[in-house]
């Protein structure tokens, strides 16, 4: 998503995370190569992928799926997406990556339901020579070639903690509602805000954490019954797409409006009415095309040969620039961004 910022800016509009459609391809191109790596980029390279999310249906893993979509197009390869309906569900996630597997793909893209049960399917996938690139939200590293992480856990917790500190005066209750249970990445940052509120916020204290399953009725349902359990709450942190909109809806309905801040990571289209009617004040996010842009010159360069995930290794990324490999086979996208009244105009995704 080009979003008229820096491009370090660019690359880290700092969220995540379902319905219908079970296919999407994409169209093909063919690109040239520098001269290094001009016969591991030739016609025999493997370019065909299968692209993984937590769910279908989810409007941060479509916006994903067009990063992916451009970056394969230019590569000259092609992609498939498929997922389960929901976004709580690593035993469906696990027969697409058997199937991927069974067809011979280039490369997995994959965002984790689960840091650990899909391992095993992973393990097979690289074990027939499929690369495996997990992006969003990790497995253990040794189910995978490469991890494109979207910025640091630490930087994605501060940012959110720093924001409902502002928006309550830095003082009472707050709660978090979150997506599945077993979300890597929901449940890293979590861990972290936690840490960081102990640390530098004694006076705001987190009463409840509840998940919405990145279910949009399930995630509106927990935000009624998170105000019913707690009438002296000041804040929900929802660090994840589907349950931030959700949230923001039950609440510019109801009496908690303009009561209750709300903050956490989403994208711009859902949350612009809500931040113009000042149900939010604040949100943030990456950039999750360039995301998905970036996880697919990753898997390329892998499928190529042009990189191992060893650390230090470089490739580029199309207009993203050039990337280094860092520790744990992890590529970082950037920082987290933050979108309010004066800013959310400029973006459209």
């Amino acid at each position: 998503m080009m979003l008229g910022k820096s491009r370090v800016g660019l690359r880290a509009l700092a969220a995540v995370a379902a319905s219908s459609l079970l296919l999407a391809g994409c169209s093909s191109a063919t690109s040239s190569s520098p001269a290094a790596s001009q016969e591991a980029s030739s016609a025999a390279a493997n370019l065909t992928m299968t692209f993984l999310p937590k769910n279908l249906g989810n409007a941060y893993f479509d916006t994903s799926f067009k990063g992916v979509q451009a970056a394969i197009g230019t590569l000259g390869g092609t992609v498939t997406q498929v997922g389960p309906a929901k976004g709580d569900d690593p035993a469906g996630q696990v027969s697409y990556i058997n199937t991927a597997t069974q067809q011979q793909v280039g490369a997995l893209i994959v965002s984790a339901n689960d840091k650990s049960a899909i391992c095993d399917s992973l393990k097979e996938a690289m074990t027939a020579g499929v690369k495996v690139v997990t992006f969003d939200s990790d497995t253990e590293a040794d189910c995978r070639d490469l991890f494109v992480n979207q910025a640091t856990a630490e930087g994605i917790a501060k940012v959110q903690v720093d924001m409902i500190a502002d928006q309550i005066g830095d003082s009472g209750e707050i709660a978090i509602l979150s997506a599945s249970a077993n979300a890597t990445n929901q449940n890293a940052w979590i861990e972290l805000m936690k840490t960081d509120l102990a640390a530098n916020h004694p006076n705001i204290k987190l009463v409840d954490t509840v998940y919405g399953n990145d279910d949009d009725q399930t995630s509106f349902d927990k935000t009624s019954a998170l105000l019913q359990s707690h009438p002296n709450l000041k804040g929900i942190i929802s660090p994840t797409t589907v349950g931030i909109a959700a949230a923001a809806r039950y609440l510019s309905k109801s009496d908690a409006k303009g009561k209750v801040a709300l903050t956490g990571l989403g994208t711009p289209n859902q949350m612009r009415e809500y931040v113009k009617d000042g149900t939010v004040t604040e949100f943030a996010l990456w950039n999750p095309q360039d995301l998905g842009t970036l996880a697919t010159y990753a898997a390329a360069a892998l499928i190529k040969g042009e990189i191992t995930g060893a650390e230090g290794d470089k490739f580029t990324a199309g207009d993203l620039g050039e990337f280094t490999v860092g520790a744990d086979k992890t590529v970082l996208l950037g920082d987290p961004y933050k979108f309010n009244k004066d800013n959310i105009d400029q973006f459209n995704f």
